[in-house]
């Protein structure tokens, strides 16, 4: 079912979401799980093109070949900065396609093998900051109320909550209401029936800053599940980060 027009231009003005364009954008920057290569993913076809795991080799899918990327291990902040080997498809759900050598360099938990990758841009100077994600332009599809989805790390944020070690949230959105974050709830509530909504909730950063979470999770594989789903939803663009 489509929005009705008027409703739509009225969460416009108060939800924000990512909107990301081949032309004129700036430099690549994500957070999220690195996809370590093995041969018997292309024998069975869960990626379309080999790797060689004795060498330092990436595939980034959403940047050109020979792009220049910096490589980071968030929890060590080892880095490794290399071209895009090639563009290969690989799972959805992972940011980068990389080879065990790599994975190595990083010293990567193959288990929980989180990355922060950041396009470098050869004919600039480019510094990798952490943007305001409400002071960027935002906008709501007919077909999914926001674009994109971070999976942030919230527990250091909250000094009355004990740190669990790989606890992740699935940021759905940033607002600056909160009858548009209930609204979203009630949507996938509605759209998405095998969701659930217990893991949903409402959480004010600032007067001008409203989070819809998800979670939290622990492992892959239950955050992977809620992926695919906002994914189907009709979700555009999913991110995958974790606070520092």
């Amino acid at each position: 079912m489509k929005f009705n027009i008027i409703f739509i231009f009225i969460f416009l003005t108060s939800c924000t979401t990512n909107v990301t364009k081949l032309e004129n954008r700036s430099p690549y920057n994500s957070k999220g799980f690195a996809y370590i290569y093995n041969d018997q993913d292309y024998e069975t076809k869960i990626i379309n093109s080999k790797l060689d795991n004795s060498k330092e080799q990436v595939s980034v899918y959403n940047l050109k070949i020979n792009s220049l990327i910096k490589i980071i291990n968030p929890n060590t902040k080892e880095s490794l900065t290399i071209n895009n080997y090639k563009r290969i498809q690989y799972p959805d759900f992972y940011k980068i396609l990389i080879t065990e050598k790599v994975a190595e360099k990083l010293s990567l938990d193959p288990k929980l093998p989180l990355v922060e990758l950041i396009e470098i841009k050869k004919n600039k100077s480019f510094v990798a900051e952490k943007a305001e994600i409400f002071n960027e332009e935002k906008k709501i599809s007919s077909n999914a109320p926001v674009t994109s989805v971070q999976i942030s790390n919230i527990s250091k944020n909250n000094p009355s909550k004990k740190n669990i070690e790989n606890e992740f949230y699935i940021v759905i959105g940033t607002f600056f209401s909160f009858e548009t974050a209930e609204f979203l709830i009630k949507r996938i509530k509605k759209k998405i029936p095998i969701y659930d909504i217990k893991k949903l909730k409402i959480v004010k950063k600032s007067s001008k800053e409203i989070k819809l979470l998800s979670g939290p999770y622990n492992s892959i594989n239950l955050m992977k599940n809620d992926y695919i789903y906002l994914k189907n939803f009709g979700f555009e663009e999913l991110d995958i980060s974790t606070d520092e």
